[in-house]
């Protein structure tokens, strides 16, 4: 068996590992420490999340390091500040008897100064977001002349996030003669373009099959009404007593509703969304791992980085259209050897979304009913009789009242004590789901709406709302860069958009009609380059992306434009064509390449 000891790792970073109590390496360590060790190649590393993928990198950078050269010799990028802070900390141990070793962790949230103050301290390792580097960058506040060493880690969240333009800006300032590690869970097709354009002839290590879900996650969904999904949300974790998990959305404003209903409820539930405050999010943290917190709703882009332990359930409030963000979603339980579940709350329309995952993910997604208030009630009821099992009585606290309460019930029989305890712990539980309705959707009730497609075939339409922005050509506004504002302003994963018209004074978008309002609320306070944003919704709706040159909407923009302005040429573009984002573009197929 293969342990640390025979790695061939510098004594100060054995005696590090042994202190933090590891012995035998993950398989990514076991497979990527020697290679980076005895070589200079750059390496690609195929690994979930959690499976120990900063020591794959970071010891072998650390033994390499030329302590007598104080310059920035490594560059490690991560998709959000928690990873950066969790990476920054876990290397911090590693070089815990190495006192000569400097490292500076630089993200968005704190301030500028604090971080620029570190780093003029000297630095042989800086680990950071793409955001915050390149604005350091800019300001030429940052020198990568002297690296040798670039570590994408989770490269393909960075991608998702909409970070393509700072990590081509980043990577363009380091020097060409340098090692470039990727490490990944998946491969889509953007990052093959990183690979082609930065990499030389890289390795490739498989820890973990690019695409695919751990093995030990049972994967199921539910189908249900479109107004029953908070419902059967609670039917969730009311079957499921000891829930450890997290419940995804794709918008803050989502994450919001949903967090504040359960807490109205009685649940232990919290949100973790991109309103929040650095301290916000840490203090919501901090109870989540102490299990203060048995729920945290949050969207994909607050809970990327986030490296918790033991969670028993993922739950899908809304599907992703990107196989990859469900594999990343997925894989947060069943770590470690443990078993996790992972459960979509899904509409009849999904039922071909649940088919792409499977087909492209290799895996099994069974379907399971929601339960009903009865099989609810049982399993509580159980699990309320196995606790009393498991309780641990201190015989000198109880015995001085021992006497008098039994004298108090010596007239009511064993039965009747069980039966009126449990009535007085669970009577509010029992009455609401009382006369519960079944929330389950036959797999042929609930049907999708239909047009008249190509060559006479039937195919998926969505409705979609055509919005106004007062941002064009002249702000540099261009398709990619207004995906990304959506982005950063809906932090959603899951919105179809469809055509984007990018004019020279402002713009016209869209994007799945549920999703109207929220669109509106997003964009409340936002601003582009210091300049208040204006966002809108056009006075006439576009039934599809193929119908949104409907004269009827050619009204709403004659209000916003001069009738005869030859300089606002139309710019109509596939969101396909544009930077990298976790808004799809409506594709003939509902599920189109992402899952294909």
């Amino acid at each position: 068996m293969q342990t640390f000891q025979t790695l061939g790792l510098a004594p100060d970073i054995f005696k590090a590992i042994s202190a933090m109590g590891f012995e035998i390496p993950t398989p990514v360590q076991a497979k990527a420490i020697p290679q980076l060790l005895a070589s200079d190649q750059d390496l690609i590393a195929y690994a979930q999340t959690g499976t120990g993928k900063t020591a794959a990198f970071s010891l072998p950078i650390i033994q390499k390091l030329n302590m007598e050269d104080g310059r920035i010799q490594a560059l490690v990028l991560c998709p959000t500040r928690e990873l950066c802070i969790q990476t920054s900390n876990e290397i911090k141990k590693f070089i815990q008897f190495m006192p000569n070793v400097s490292i500076v962790s630089v993200y968005g949230g704190d301030a500028k100064e604090k971080q620029l103050r570190s780093l003029k301290s000297g630095a042989h390792i800086v680990v950071g977001t793409p955001g915050r580097v390149h604005d350091f960058i800019r300001s030429r506040q940052l020198n990568f002349s002297a690296v040798r060493w670039l570590v994408l880690d989770e490269a393909d969240e960075m991608l998702s996030m909409g970070f393509k333009d700072d990590l081509d800006a980043i990577l363009s300032t380091t020097p060409n003669e340098k090692q470039t590690l990727l490490f990944s869970a998946t491969m889509p097709s953007e990052m093959q373009t990183i690979v082609r354009t930065y990499m030389r002839n890289p390795i490739e290590i498989n820890a973990g099959t690019q695409n695919v879900s751990a093995e030990n996650i049972k994967h199921l969904y539910s189908v249900v009404k479109a107004t029953d999904k908070y419902a059967a949300l609670k039917r969730i974790l009311d079957v499921n007593p000891d829930i450890y998990g997290i419940v995804f959305c794709r918008t803050r404003m989502d994450t919001k509703e949903i967090a504040d209903k359960l807490i109205e409820d009685d649940y232990s539930a919290d949100a973790l969304h991109g309103d929040l405050s650095q301290p916000q999010r840490e203090h919501v943290m901090k109870r989540f791992r102490a299990k203060q917190l048995q729920v945290l709703v949050a969207t994909d882009v607050a809970a990327r980085g986030l490296d918790i332990n033991n969670l028993s359930h993922v739950i899908h409030y809304y599907l992703p259209d990107q196989l990859e963000t469900y594999i990343h979603r997925s894989g947060r339980t069943g770590r470690a050897g443990k078993s996790g579940v992972s459960v979509a709350i899904i509409t009849g329309r999904d039922k071909q979304k649940i088919q792409a995952i499977e087909k492209s993910a290799g895996i099994k997604i069974a379907q399971k009913d929601i339960p009903t208030g009865s099989e609810i009630c049982e399993k509580r009821l159980l699990h309320f009789v196995d606790n009393i099992h498991q309780i641990e009585v201190e015989e000198a606290q109880i015995a001085p009242y021992m006497l008098e309460m039994e004298n108090r019930l010596k007239d009511i029989s064993k039965e009747e004590i069980v039966k009126r305890l449990a009535f007085v712990e669970f009577n509010q539980f029992l009455n609401y789901y009382r006369n519960a309705i079944d929330l389950n959707v036959g797999a042929s009730s609930a049907k999708p709406i239909k047009e008249r497609g190509e060559k006479g075939k039937r195919q998926e339409r969505t409705a979609f709302s055509r919005f106004f922005i007062n941002l064009g050509q002249r702000h540099q506004l261009d398709p990619g860069k207004l995906i990304k504002l959506l982005n950063k302003e809906m932090e959603g994963s899951g919105f179809e958009i469809g055509k984007i018209e990018i004019l020279r004074n402002f713009s016209f978008f869209e994007i799945d009609s549920n999703y109207e309002q929220n669109v509106i609320k997003a964009f409340r306070d936002a601003n582009w380059n210091g300049e208040p944003i204006s966002v809108e919704v056009s006075k006439d709706k576009a039934p599809s992306s193929q119908s949104s040159g409907d004269r009827g909407d050619r009204g709403r923009e004659r209000e916003f434009r001069p009738r005869r302005d030859r300089d606002n040429k139309r710019s109509n573009t596939d969101s396909r064509n544009a930077a990298p984002s976790n808004f799809k573009k409506k594709k003939k197929s509902k599920f189109s390449n992402n899952f294909a």
